[in-house]
């Protein structure tokens, strides 16, 4: 498992000092914790003190992460969420995770391992007992899944995949901005184990629905995903429901797997926010230190 970046460490840091309940964002495949930054703004500013881990390896741009591709090659869905498990572990309150697409689904495992004080899964991806497999998934995903080599490789999407699995409510100029701005290669064996979740016994595509202290769990999903279509999401919510703790669901009209990157997505931030809001307190800011007094039988230049 790879240790924690300087980035990262960084980020804890200045969560545990903040004395706000921190909010941790987890990508999914194709994108990097960038992806996340008009987020990491959006929640700081209200009041929270934001995270965005790696994957295990990220490199730290778009450019570096398509100088070099190959890194992303079998990064599993058990190292991430022990990755990220592992930031969680190192801060001072229980965050608020969220979570999009393979994201959503680790978000969905970290919460049912009692990490997270409140949890938003956005077009979460498979785990097992998710059984839907709707048409749009197979022509999106389909071809890499029956391609043994998969599992090994990064994968790359081209502009026209893209533009059908994540871009589908979008123009082509937008299409094209994001792609151009966003898109990186992925881990073939985390798709994989996505995609085979409920044929293999011992996949790590699993999450504790049961768990009585996964805390509060919103499921957002796009109306029209194809990648994370409907069927898939409200499945999942169907299984989370059997939790004691709330458990919601909400579709964004006319919005695409793109959701959390394109031009609406103050409006799904705001959503997970508002659930949020509900349950954990956003927290004050520390006060700056007080001006120290100079005690008597100094000698400092502030007390002559």
């Amino acid at each position: 498992m790879a240790s924690p970046s300087e980035r990262e460490i960084r980020e804890i840091e200045a969560a545990n000092a903040s004395g706000t309940t921190p909010v941790v964002l987890i990508h999914g495949l194709w994108l990097l914790p960038s992806s996340w930054a008009a987020w990491a703004d959006f929640f700081q500013q209200a009041g929270y003190a934001p995270l965005t881990p790696d994957w295990p390896d990220d490199p730290p741009t778009v450019e570096a992460a398509r100088a070099n591709p190959d890194v992303f090659a079998r990064k599993t869905l058990k190292q991430v969420a022990d990755h990220t498990a592992e930031i969680i572990q190192a801060l001072d309150r229980r965050p608020v995770v969220m979570g999009h697409s393979t994201g959503g689904l680790v978000a969905q495992m970290l919460a049912g391992r009692g990490l997270a004080a409140v949890t938003v899964a956005i077009d979460p991806g498979v785990f097992r007992g998710v059984l839907p497999l709707p048409v749009s998934v197979l022509r999106g995903v389909g071809p890499f899944l029956v391609d043994p080599r998969t599992r090994g490789r990064a994968i790359t999407l081209t502009l026209d995949q893209f533009a059908y699995g994540w871009a589908n409510a979008l123009d082509d100029k937008e299409t094209r901005e994001l792609y151009d701005t966003f898109h990186v290669a992925a881990s073939g064996a985390a798709l994989v184990q996505m995609g085979t979740a409920n044929l293999n016994p011992w996949t790590e595509a699993t999450v504790d629905t049961a768990n009585p202290q996964r805390g509060p769990l919103l499921i957002i999903d796009g109306e029209k995903d194809h990648t994370v279509p409907w069927a898939i999401a409200n499945a999942a919510y169907h299984r989370q429901r059997r939790n004691p703790g709330v458990t919601e669901i909400v579709k964004i009209p006319n919005r695409g797997h793109s959701l959390t990157i394109d031009h609406g997505w103050r409006e799904v931030a705001q959503t997970a926010l508002d659930f949020a809001d509900r349950f954990v307190p956003r927290g004050a800011p520390k006060p700056p230190p007080a001006p120290r007094t100079p005690q008597e039988g100094t000698s400092s230049e502030a007390t002559r």
